[in-house]
Formats: C-alpha cells, structure tokens, sequence
C-alpha cells in the first residue's frame, strides 16, 4: 500500500536513545546502544530495518513498540506519546495501535492455534474474538490446524498462527522482527509474502527488521542502521541523526 503524502505520521521518533549500564574493572561504564534517533513514518509504508548484527536495529524496534523504555528521547504512536504513558497505559495503547510478530513466534503453549488467535481479541473484550480469529486462521491457510497446539505445529504454521494473531484485531501498525530468522528458505518466503498482503489488504503499517536485502527490496523505504546511529534512510535522508553526520569543514 502507497503511503498517504497528506496523512499525519503515524510513527514519530526524536532524539531517540539507548543506553544501559555495563560493569567494567573499575565499576560500572555506560554503553550506548542508539544514538540521537529521529524520523518519520507515514500510514501504509513498508520500512526495512537493516544493519549489522548487534547495530541496535531489535533494540529500535522494542523502543517503537514500547516493549523497552529509552534513555532519552520520544516516539509518538497516532499522535499519542508512548514514554508519556506508564506501562498499563503503553500496553493499551498497544492493544489498540500495534502488532508484533517475532522471530521465536511467542505463541502460548498451553493454547490451540485458535486460542492464540483470539487471545488479543479477547483482551480487547472483542465478543467476536472468536469468529474474527477463526476468519483470520482461514486467511493464513490454517483452518484445518485451528485446534492444534503450538507443539504440533511446523515452524512456518507457528509462524502463520502468530501473523494471524497479530493481524486479527486489524492494528494500524504491525511491527515484525526478523520473521523468517527461524524458517527455511521456502517457508520464510510464504511468510513474507503474507505480511506483505496483509498490508496491502488492512492498509496496516509495516515496520520490519531483516538482514535479507531481498526482503528489504520489496519495502517502500529502508532504515540502515549502523553502530546504533541512522546511517541512511532512502524515504527522508534529512532525518539521519546529527551524530552521524560528517563534520562541517573548517572556515
């Protein structure tokens, strides 16, 4: 889906940091993870995060979702301060803005394909939580599997009942880190290309983190990270941080 040029954004980050303490011989040392952080995204964009392993891409993604706190700095979900909120109203806000799928899928062992599916629903208090989770398994192709268990489930179905969960209470943001980290090559693929549907159907906003360039290519924009700082972004380069920025030469 195109993004809209007029819309409000519905991601806003600024002056994002990270930090966390580490212990060195001396006592305790302050590392950074991202450094001064800011840009943009508007609905219906697909944004690749890309970087090295360790450059802080995961760390940025949790700090969107608000399933970390920053250091400094803020991120604005549909206009509304997400580190303004505590951490019951983050995970409100969450439950109606935001949908996460994970590399380890995160399903709850002990329910059904069915009952993963429903369970944002139901903390919704949606009274259709089950017919829209059954109608979204249908979707996925998993109508069949709909009473199974997570453990009698292949790696790419755990992977398709946990986009259905995301997906079924229809978020305005759907986030997604490394969804294919865990499957095969063909699988991974499958994966993919149901985000990618899923996007174009419920116009959700799709923000990605992926070492596959192939991934990223098919992305309306990509977001490189590099040593925690913004190193480039192919849909606003003005919005890299200052820190990143090579040093204006002398007079």
């Amino acid at each position: 889906m195109n993004p809209d040029p007029i819309a409000a954004p519905i991601i806003e980050v600024d002056a994002l940091t990270k930090s966390v303490p580490v212990a060195t011989i001396s006592g305790t040392a302050s590392l950074s993870i991202l450094h001064d952080l800011g840009f943009r995204i508007m609905p219906g964009e697909t944004v690749a995060v890309v970087g090295s392993s360790g450059s802080g891409k995961s760390t940025l993604l949790s700090l969107l979702a608000g399933l970390d706190t920053p250091s400094t700095g803020s991120v604005r979900l549909a206009g509304e301060s997400l580190y303004a909120l505590d951490e019951d109203g983050r995970a409100a806000l969450r439950g109606r803005l935001v949908g996460f799928v994970f590399q380890s899928f995160q399903l709850m062992p002990h329910l059904n394909a069915l009952e993963n599916v429903m369970l944002p629903l139901e903390l919704a208090g949606r009274a259709d939580a089950e017919s829209v989770a059954r109608a979204t398994l249908k979707r996925v192709g998993l109508a069949e599997r709909e009473r199974h268990y997570p453990k009698h489930l292949s790696g790419g179905e755990q992977q398709r009942v946990a986009v259905a969960r995301a997906f079924a209470p229809q978020p305005k943001i759907l986030f997604a880190d490394e969804p294919t980290g865990n499957l095969d090559t063909v699988t991974g693929a499958t994966i993919i290309e149901l985000l990618f549907e899923l996007n174009r159907e419920f116009g959700t906003t799709l923000v990605l983190v992926t070492h596959d360039p192939e991934i990223a290519a098919r992305c309306t924009r990509t977001i490189r990270i590099a040593s925690g700082r913004i190193e480039s972004d192919s849909g606003n380069p003005a919005s890299q941080s200052s820190a990143a920025k090579p040093p204006a030469p002398a007079a």
